[in-house]
């Protein structure tokens, strides 16, 4: 038969096993943890690192179709500017545009005039 000095040996010994199980349990709960926390930093980190190159790019991308509507714009008014003769090319710039209107009368050029009724 087992002494109490025995069963208090083999209780202290399962003591200090179920200790040290405990130990490296929480030391591999602590380690998945902080790799966990690690991974997710990470993440973040790159998220925003992706986040500030799109508004980058988003950035760029509307400077640049700004610029090209504003040519267009202009390039737009200056046709119409020369139409009229009023551009800035103008060897006379206080002379008006003058209108020459021809009526011609054929199957390319029909005419419609205001006072004929049907």
């Amino acid at each position: 038969m087992a002494s109490m000095q025995d069963i208090s040996h083999e209780a202290g010994e399962m003591t200090g096993q179920a200790q040290a199980k405990k130990d490296d349990l929480t030391s591999q709960a602590s380690s998945a943890y902080q790799t966990a926390v690690d991974k997710a930093s990470n993440a973040a980190h790159s998220a925003q690192s992706t986040a500030i190159d799109l508004k980058d790019q988003a950035a760029n991308f509307l400077q640049q179709t700004g610029v090209q509507v504003k040519s267009m714009a202009l390039g737009a008014a200056d046709a119409v500017k020369h139409t009229l003769g009023m551009d800035a090319d103008n060897t006379n710039p206080t002379a008006t545009a003058t209108t020459t209107t021809t009526t011609t009368n054929s199957a390319n050029h029909p005419s419609n005039p205001t006072s004929t009724r049907i």
